[in-house]
């Protein structure tokens, strides 16, 4: 913002406060300008160090709550039993050895 406004742009805003207001009151002026952009200054940081506390513990809350999803347990329906080979129908024997 000041970037844009140099050296011979300063001094007349200089005169032209220095005439409006007096060189009694512009001290005080000046005083009471710095009061307030430090003030401000001092209020988005302030805001600025909240917000960024908020993030990191919404973060590590985000963290903690995601559960593990475990395996889930195996239902009769996904079990299959399969016969030993050779086995025959229940109750016959064989007696071809």
């Amino acid at each position: 913002m000041l970037g844009s406004i140099g050296m011979p742009e300063l001094i007349i805003i200089f005169v032209i406060a220095l005439i409006i207001f007096g060189p009694r009151k512009l001290p005080e002026l000046g005083r009471s300008l710095g009061k307030s952009l430090a003030e401000f200054k001092r209020a988005s940081n302030e805001l600025r160090s909240t917000l960024e506390e908020e993030i990191r513990v919404e973060e590590q809350r985000a963290k903690v709550e995601t559960p593990k999803t475990p395996e889930a347990p195996a239902t009769p329906a996904d079990v299959h039993h399969e016969e030993p080979v050779g086995a025959g129908a229940p109750g016959k024997v064989d007696k071809s050895a």
